[in-house]
């Protein structure tokens, strides 16, 4: 009969995102961010599926004068993980290397 649940088992279907892999690459660092999502029905994974997100240390704008805007990248939003990883690897000579490269890389 519909609509009544007498006698049968609710089954539970669940979503869970997480980081399941955080790699470090290049010269400058770049942290590389990839996160799942696996949908579960009684604890038995149904479907994963993934998404990544790149990290550089710093960005730089060229401005009309020719002087340059560098912005050391914010991750107040990123897991404590992947802040703690920026924190040791994005060293000061990291980033002063990767403004010299941008800045190469945008004037060439």
């Amino acid at each position: 009969m519909l609509g009544t649940d007498k006698g049968k088992n609710k089954m539970a279907i669940t979503k869970e995102t997480i980081e399941d892999k955080i790699e470090i690459v290049g010269d400058y660092k770049a942290i590389q961010v990839r996160t799942a999502t696996i949908i579960k029905e009684d604890e038995v994974e149904l479907t994963r599926s993934f998404h990544r997100h790149s990290l550089d240390c710093v960005s730089s704008v060229k401005n009309d004068d020719d002087s340059w805007t560098h912005t050391d990248t914010d991750v107040s939003s990123e897991s404590a993980e992947v802040q703690a990883i920026a924190t040791a690897v994005w060293t000061t000579a990291i980033k002063n290397a990767k403004k010299a490269a941008n800045e190469a890389n945008i004037e060439g």
